[in-house]
Parts: C-alpha cells; sequence; structure tokens
C-alpha cells in the first residue's frame, strides 16, 4: 500500500460529514457482522476469498456513520454487506439502472435487485436508489451530499458504453466528474477495477474489460480527484492479464472449454485505488 500527500490531508481535515467518527474497533465489529450475516448469499460468500471485502472496504476507510453511494451494484453483492453496515447510522444509495431503463438487460437486471431488496425488508428496507443510465442520465445525487462513492469491477460497464457513441474517455470523465460532484470535500471515491498491463494501450484494454491503472488514475486526476493510495489486496498474480475477464470466475463464459484452467487462475487481477475530493 503506498501513501501520498493527499492522504494525509484527508487525515488531518477529515470528511465533512464526520460529526462522531466511530472507533476502529466499533467500525471492524460492525463491518465483520455484516460479512458473516445471514442475509449474504452463499455464493457470494464463496467469492471472499477472491473480493477481500473486509480488507477492502477498511482501506476505504468506511465507517457505519456516512453516506454512501454504490455505483452499478449489479446483482447485489456489495449490498449484502454494504446495506446492514450502514442501517442504523449511515445512508446507503444505489446508483442503478432504473426498471423503466432502454436497454431490456438493464430492465432484467433492475428488477431483480429491486425482488432482492423488497424480499427482505429489515436488511434493505432503507436502501435508496439514484437512477443511473449509461450513458445518457448519470448525476449521483446532490452536490456535497455523499461521503464515499464506491464502484467495484464495472469500470468496463462505462467504457463498453461507446457503443453509444460516446468516446471511452469521455463517458469516463462524465461519471468522475459526478462523482466529484457529489461528495463532500474530504470524500473519498473507492474503485476496484479489473487491470491491464501498464503498456496496454486503453483503446485495446477496454476490449478485454481491462484499464491500465495509470489510465484511470490519470482519468480520476483529470476531474479533480487526488490519489491517495493504492492496495494490492485484490490483486490476482496468476492472471496474466491477456484475456477478457468474463473467461475467468465467476463468469467462465466460455463454459467448459478450459474451464479447470480458468477456475486454477481464479477472478481478474484487480486494483483498488483510494481518491480523495480535497477538503478546501
Amino acid at each position: 500500500m503506498k501513501i501520498r500527500l493527499a492522504a494525509f490531508l484527508v487525515l488531518l481535515l477529515g470528511s465533512a460529514a464526520a460529526t462522531q467518527a466511530a472507533t476502529p474497533s466499533d467500525v471492524d465489529h460492525a463491518l465483520a457482522a455484516a460479512i458473516n450475516g445471514p442475509q449474504r448469499s452463499p455464493a457470494h460468500v464463496a467469492r471472499d476469498k477472491y473480493r477481500h471485502p473486509a480488507q477492502t472496504l477498511e482501506f476505504f476507510g468506511i465507517r457505519p456513520d456516512m453516506r454512501v453511494v454504490e455505483v452499478l451494484p449489479g446483482g447485489g453483492w456489495y449490498t449484502e454487506i454494504l446495506a446492514p453496515f450502514l442501517h442504523d447510522h449511515g445512508e446507503l444509495v444505489e446508483a442503478t439502472a432504473p426498471q423503466n431503463s432502454r436497454s431490456p438487460f438493464a430492465r432484467r437486471m433492475a428488477m431483480r435487485y429491486a425482488e432482492k431488496l423488497a424480499a427482505k425488508p429489515a436488511i434493505y428496507g432503507r436502501v435508496t436508489r439514484e437512477p443511473f443510465e449509461l450513458p445518457a442520465y448519470m448525476p449521483l445525487g446532490a452536490p456535497d451530499s455523499a461521503d464515499m462513492v464506491l464502484t467495484f469491477r464495472n469500470m468496463h460497464d462505462l467504457i463498453f458504453a461507446n457503443v453509444h457513441g460516446v468516446a471511452t474517455d469521455a463517458l469516463l470523465q462524465r461519471f468522475l466528474r459526478s462523482a466529484y460532484r457529489v461528495l463532500k470535500p474530504g470524500g473519498i471515491l473507492g474503485i476496484v477495477a479489473h487491470r491491464a498491463d501498464a503498456d496496454m494501450p486503453a483503446a485495446k484494454s477496454h476490449k478485454l474489460g481491462r484499464l491500465p491503472q495509470a489510465f484511470l488514475v490519470h482519468e480520476a486526476e483529470q476531474a479533480g480527484f487526488r490519489l491517495a493510495a493504492t492496495s494490492e489486496v485484490n490483486a490476482n498474480a496468476k492472471d496474466p492479464r491477456t484475456m477478457p475477464v468474463w473467461y475467468l470466475p465467476p463468469s467462465l463464459e466460455l463454459g467448459a472449454k478450459d474451464r479447470a484452467k480458468y477456475e486454477a487462475i481464479g477472478e481478474a487481477d484487480n486494483m483498488t485505488l483510494k481518491f480523495v475530493k480535497l477538503a478546501l
């Protein structure tokens, strides 16, 4: 892990929302309870060995009193952890496609996600949803209203949206500027993203569902963020980074073809990046 000057500024100035900061032991206990809770599906728990939710969220500096926006939650892997963790003292906002999306795939995903939330109101009843439709509608909430924005392994969803006629880097900038806008001064943007080789151009790597780390850092800094720290907690040295990420678990898109090889590799190599919107 590498800490930079911005991280020191965050520690010095603090998040604007932190009126009563939870102690590390309180956070650890609450996070462990959420990760080990019965609301998590067995299939999701099986991915913990690759996704390291406790270490990842601790690295980002999450606290149970935060207002957190998760972008594109998919099937709700992290929702199962974030919702109970934030339930009593914080707020979880899920930026997800609306059920009236123009995309049939997005509509199906939105419906399944809504059904998931509705099935367990005691856990998910306080989760709110913010419409997020690529590429046309990408705000994440009112300005300066969130303590943290999180996005997990879905930057490829943003870069693939260039099929709608929006250039890759332009779409990334729109997302990153939306994240910057919604965060309070001192707020954190946490990104876990599939990593490409450093010398692979983004114009090529996006076809594999990956991005070079330096490219993504540059784009975030262009949007106004400063890199606070990086972590290798979600790295995977077994991943040669030469194949599309959906060949690997959990997608295993090729089915039985070379399945043992891909399962032996595990999930894709991921970068874990913590950015800060500096307090002025």
